[in-house]
């Protein structure tokens, strides 16, 4: 019985040999790979495309960010909104409390301010801004107002950025 598993294989490699392989580019370098290396491999290069999305998505978020700040200014010309970026992933649903909340404190960073800064001058407590931002609390009027004007832009611009946000988001 060993014996008819030698001849087998040999028949095997011998059929192998007489086939000719047609050689495509990138082909030798992924036969010298191992299964789980080529999974590897794959992954990666679905981790590599996933991310050129997400920078290509953020990147239109802080364009139209950008948009919105720049509006105050008296050489501001409306243009059309960025195209929303078609991503693989299933649409979230965001809270109307959490986009605010994520819009704050992407205003915040974005001036290097600490929430200690932010919550003296517009006279919140730091643990209630906290939570504003992580859209664990649901902020009256008055409250987004005062936040806004510390973080040193108008309530209705940083309402308009909620709104694009959202549409990025929902798609």
């Amino acid at each position: 019985m060993a014996m008819e598993t030698m001849t087998r294989v040999n028949e095997q490699m011998d059929v192998a040999a007489k086939k000719p392989m047609a050689v495509q580019p990138g082909a030798a370098r992924m036969r010298e790979l191992t299964p789980a290396q080529r999974r590897a491999v794959m992954f990666a290069q679905q981790q590599v495309l996933k991310a050129q999305a997400a920078k290509k998505a953020k990147d239109q978020r802080q364009a139209v960010r950008e948009r919105m700040w720049d509006e105050d200014s008296p050489s501001y010309k409306p243009t059309a909104a960025a195209e929303p970026v078609v991503v693989e992933e299933e649409p979230r649903e965001v809270s109307l409390r959490g986009a605010i909340g994520h819009v704050l404190r992407e205003l915040r960073t974005r001036d290097r301010r600490t929430l200690r800064e932010v919550s003296e001058k517009a006279g919140v407590s730091l643990g209630y801004l906290s939570e504003v931002e992580r859209g664990q609390k649901e902020a009256s009027s008055e409250l987004l107002s005062s936040i806004a004007d510390a973080l040193g832009v108008s309530t209705s611009c940083m309402l308009r950025m909620v709104a694009d946000y959202l549409d990025s988001v929902e798609g």
